[in-house]
């Protein structure tokens, strides 16, 4: 698998070479935009889908359009997006890259929660954090389940890295789409906390 490549975002944000020859790129927007200040209403959001099919170039990315259509709603700022196999390497090393960078306050990240062999998110994110919070990942669970039995087969994890909060979505555009549902009222709070812009609770 071609390794993971970088590139400045001006204007659109588009992959490049994830055709049949197996490019897994990632888009960064300019240095600048993903340096700002935190501030109430606007996070710096990162989406890193996890996707052997979508790696090579054979499955559309909705499930990442869908984070970046919900944070473009939001009002939040699209700082970096990147699509990777189903590699704990590779996905630990994204993760751990944005988080030391301090490239975003919000990673999420859709694919690679279930429970086949090759979904490894779960264990590739909780490698890299310095601290779990289980709360949220749990009621992204109980919260789908009642109507959606199968949500209690997801296996994502949530935490925290330096000041960066990390979440595991599903993988499939409508559990993205009730997971986002969720967290509208929780993200705000939590990367204040993380970054100590609000101490009570």
């Amino acid at each position: 698998m071609d390794d993971v490549v970088e590139r400045p975002v001006m204007t659109t944000l588009a992959f490049e070479g994830s055709g049949g020859g197996g490019g897994t790129p990632a888009l960064l927007l300019p240095s600048g935009e993903g340096n700002r200040e935190h501030s109430f209403m606007s996070l710096r959001i990162a989406v890193l889908t996890v996707s052997d099919a979508g790696a090579r170039g054979q499955r559309t990315d909705s499930s990442g359009d869908a984070i970046v259509a919900w944070a473009e709603a939001r009002g939040h700022a699209l700082v970096a997006r990147a699509l990777v196999p189903d590699e704990t390497e590779e996905i630990g090393a994204r993760l751990r890259g944005w988080a030391d960078a301090d490239a975003a306050d919000l990673v999420l990240t859709t694919g690679g929660t279930g429970l086949t062999a090759r979904d490894v998110t779960p264990e590739a994110t909780r490698a890299i954090l310095d601290k779990e919070a289980p709360g949220i990942a749990e009621v992204l669970r109980l919260t789908v389940y009642p109507r959606f039995h199968r949500a209690a087969l997801s296996r994502g994890v949530a935490g925290v890295r330096g000041k960066t909060l990390v979440v595991n979505l599903p993988g499939s555009p409508g559990g993205v789409r009730d997971g986002l549902a969720v967290l509208d009222d929780l993200v705000i709070h939590a990367v204040e906390l993380i970054r100590g812009t609000k101490t009570g609770h």
